[in-house]
């Protein structure tokens, strides 16, 4: 169902963090693969990717190519792009899979709610109220979007300075569900 894309360089312990929250996901069968698009990375990155089965697809290419490949040899018709470091809450997968068997009308496409290790009450209400509003996602925040929505968008840019970004500009806020699991940015 998804293919789990993650775009990394030097990022060994925290790819080890992002694989670990994806375990769930795994074992119920919502994660069919997860390819690593690595930048030639001089840390334990690849050994990391082949001890835990990733697909590894090492290019000395930029960010938005790689992403593109990786997207491009992907097999399920969900992909979900991850930065290493970005640690799904708990109980995703359950509303992951609802979103792919049954996504909006009209959104195919999503991200999860941004959120800080040890947030308060107080900033989780701001941070909820401030998505409501309208701010625009970011690239931390995962993306989930069918394949053949990635294609129909023109995928991630080669040519853009921040390719993520830009395709989130892209797709747009009217067409991207927001997700109530929560993703945390590890520090290392």
């Amino acid at each position: 169902m998804l293919s789990v894309i993650i775009a990394t360089r030097d990022s060994e312990r925290p790819l080890v963090r992002t694989l670990a929250a994806l375990v769930p996901g795994a074992t119920s069968g919502l994660v069919t693969e997860v390819i690593v698009a690595d930048a030639g990375s001089r840390d334990d990155t690849p050994a990391v990717a082949d001890i835990a089965g990733c697909k590894l697809l090492a290019a000395g290419e930029p960010l938005g190519r790689r992403l593109q490949t990786a997207a491009n040899v992907a097999r399920a018709p969900w992909l979900l792009f991850l930065q290493p470091g970005v640690v799904l809450d708990t109980p995703w997968t359950g509303e992951m899979r609802s979103f792919v068997e049954r996504p909006v009308r009209d959104m195919q496409a999503a991200v999860f709610r941004r959120a800080q290790p040890a947030q308060s009450a107080l900033r989780e209400a701001m941070s909820l109220l401030a998505g409501a509003i309208g701010r625009r996602p970011r690239p931390e925040q995962g993306l989930v979007i069918s394949a053949d929505f990635y294609r129909r968008t023109g995928g991630h840019s080669a040519q853009a300075s921040d390719p993520e970004s830009d395709l989130l500009r892209r797709i747009g806020r009217r067409r991207l569900a927001r997700l109530s699991t929560r993703a945390f940015r590890t520090n290392t």
